[in-house]
């Protein structure tokens, strides 16, 4: 294995699509994306500071002090010498160019080794190209097929030639066979039947850090085709950067500590908050973050909270007005837009607010992959502590980062709209039946997750719903607006952020952010085309807990209403039901709006 560098891919794509060991075609060869070891040195690369992200991934992963640093960049002078990340040659067994068969429907090439290749590449004066079938599990390992043990199996050594048989012009499994002059053949289908373990137990290989870096598995293998959509799935972390509101109430009430020490309950915060100079220092803050830091400092607390409820505290602590004054924060600038300047009817009085961020920054990090089964954040954005992946470095200590920065709208629910909501019959009905499709899925995924519960559904699909809506107008497609969803149901905070930020450039251009003043309009044209799907009545009565097809965690969902680009969807387009947000038919009480 040789690393080579002959094509080039985005910066952000090498944390989200092709990071390392991701399996990628280059103009003349296919490759695995080496592993940080491959990359230049840290002092060649662009660091990212992101204090509340090195914070949690020190919790992650163990690591004392990690760091963030950004994937090389294009030389701006043609001339200078590209650092570019290496990556190696995968896999190593080629089917060979070459037209062999004895029927008009059938075509027979030869399988062959890299060994067996001349040092132009070929064999027997013929071109080859690399087989698109690998083997590999969960756990991110992946190697090449034994192919000689899967013809004849694990007790016999015979090594003759190999020979892929295409019995027809589909490409299905069951139309390849690989054959062995000997006579032994072999339906490339049987290689997908687990419960025979066709293909071995996983040698624990990870080709993306080197030829002997293998580690213990004992999975069975399992069948892959490399340039199929399920070979690689980024486990990435992701905060927005904004004030840290929980250091500012700290700092502040550590200076008043003297007065603020005897202060054992909201009553006698109260009766502080009558001297002038404490009320004054106070008045930025709620008496619930105050009593909440007085509390910390009393008992030494350190722990570290959840992404999303960090940049929920600062998102609805914006002071209202329309964004004109100058930005302190370069990295974040928010501001409540009145209700005059964008509400104007009644369709929106389960909306309690809606806030422009004229700034903001999101710091991404990779901090590791899975293969065939994807493993996302729960809803507070943090992933479970015994998740496994592969490694991206043999003994990581910095982890690859990009910063995006943009623009965004954020959404504010009424909490008791929705705890009212929540209470009716026709909902808690609507909840059993998606509670009972998640537990169908959480028993085969074998995961202890709980349900998200009806209010992150509600958010998820009517986030889906209004980026629709808004590509039509903001200036951006579909694919480039994401979403951020805030269902805070311990505090009754909940809130959807729709936005849209790039690394290639300081910001974006407003489009997004001018919508909000129109926010009513597309809550109607969302609701107006989600309440008849183009799949009804078929969708709008699918059973989440029962059916053939298995889809367990949608309601009345599918790719003809509710779902959007994958690159939008911070839960890969899981738990969503257009029910909850509107009538549908044979469903008119359970939705949180009202027909439009």
């Amino acid at each position: 294995m040789t690393p080579r560098a002959h094509g080039q891919i985005r910066r952000s794509q090498v944390i989200t699509t092709y990071g390392p060991g991701a399996l990628i075609d280059l103009p003349r060869y296919s490759a695995i994306v080496g592993g940080l070891e491959t990359w230049p040195k840290t002092s060649d690369l662009e660091e990212i500071i992101e204090p509340r992200l090195t914070r949690k991934l020190r919790i992650m992963t163990g690591i004392t002090a990690p760091r963030l640093y950004a994937p090389p960049p294009e030389p701006s002078d043609p001339r200078e010498p590209a650092r570019g990340i290496g990556a190696w040659r995968f896999p190593e067994w080629f089917v060979v160019q070459e037209e062999a068969g004895t029927e008009e429907r059938e075509r027979s090439r030869r399988l062959v080794n890299r060994r067996a290749l001349d040092e132009k590449g070929r064999f027997d004066r013929l071109q080859v190209v690399p087989t698109r079938f690998v083997r590999a599990c969960p756990k991110g390992h992946v190697d090449d097929l034994e192919w000689h043990r899967f013809v004849h199996g694990p007790e016999d050594h015979c090594r003759r030639q190999l020979w892929l048989d295409e019995r027809g012009t589909s490409g299905d499994l069951s139309e390849l066979v690989v054959r062995c002059e000997c006579g032994k053949s072999r339906s490339m289908f049987e290689a997908t039947l687990l419960e025979q373990n066709p293909l071995g137990t996983c040698r624990g290989a990870r080709p993306w850090l080197g030829r002997d870096a293998n580690e213990e598995c004992r999975q069975p293998s399992r069948l892959l085709i490399r340039t199929a959509s399920n070979a690689y799935f980024p486990q990435i972390v992701s905060v927005l950067s904004i004030p840290d509101r929980g250091s500012a109430v700290e700092t502040t009430v550590t200076e008043l500590w003297d007065d603020l020490q005897i202060v054992d309950d909201a009553g006698g915060l109260t009766f502080l908050k009558k001297k002038p100079k404490i009320a004054e220092k106070l008045a930025p803050f709620s008496d619930d973050e105050v009593l909440k830091a007085i509390q910390k400092k009393k008992g030494g607390m350190t722990e570290e909270r959840p992404v999303k409820q960090v940049e929920l505290d600062v998102i609805l602590a914006v002071a209202e007005g329309y964004g004109d004054d100058v930005p302190v924060d370069p990295n974040f600038h928010a501001r409540r837009l009145p209700d005059r300047a964008w509400r104007r009817s009644g369709r929106s009085d389960g909306i309690e607010a809606v806030i422009q961020l004229h700034r903001l920054r999101e710091v991404l990090v990779l901090l590791g992959f899975t293969r065939l089964e994807a493993v996302t954040p729960d809803i507070d954005g943090e992933y479970e502590s015994d998740v496994e992946r592969a490694q991206i470095a043999l003994e990581p200590q910095w982890f690859p980062a990009v910063e995006n920065r943009g623009e965004g709208i954020f959404v504010h629910l009424r909490a008791q709209t929705v705890k009212d909501w929540l209470g009716r019959p026709p909902v808690r009905q609507r909840l059993t039946d998606l509670m009972a499709g998640y537990h169908r899925w959480a028993e085969d995924h074998r995961t202890q997750r709980p349900f998200p519960g009806g209010p992150y559904l509600l958010l998820h699909t009517l986030a889906h719903l209004l980026i629709q809506s808004l590509a039509m107008h903001c200036g951006y497609p579909a694919s480039s607006i994401r979403e951020r969803i805030y269902a805070d149901s311990a505090g009754g905070r909940y809130g959807i952020l729709l936005y849209t930020a790039t690394p290639d450039a300081e910001g974006t251009l407003g489009g997004l952010v001018q919508e909000a003043r129109h926010l009513e309009d597309h809550l109607a044209a969302a609701l107006r085309v989600s309440a008849l799907c183009s799949n009804d009545p078929i969708c709008a009565q699918h059973a989440p807990g029962a059916g053939m097809e298995g889809r367990w965690l949608h309601g009345a969902a599918c790719h003809g209403c509710a779902l959007i680009a994958e690159t939008s969807c911070e839960m890969r387009n899981d738990y969503l039901d257009r029910a909850l947000v509107v009538p549908v038919l044979g469903l008119s009480d359970a939705a949180y709006f009202e027909a439009v």
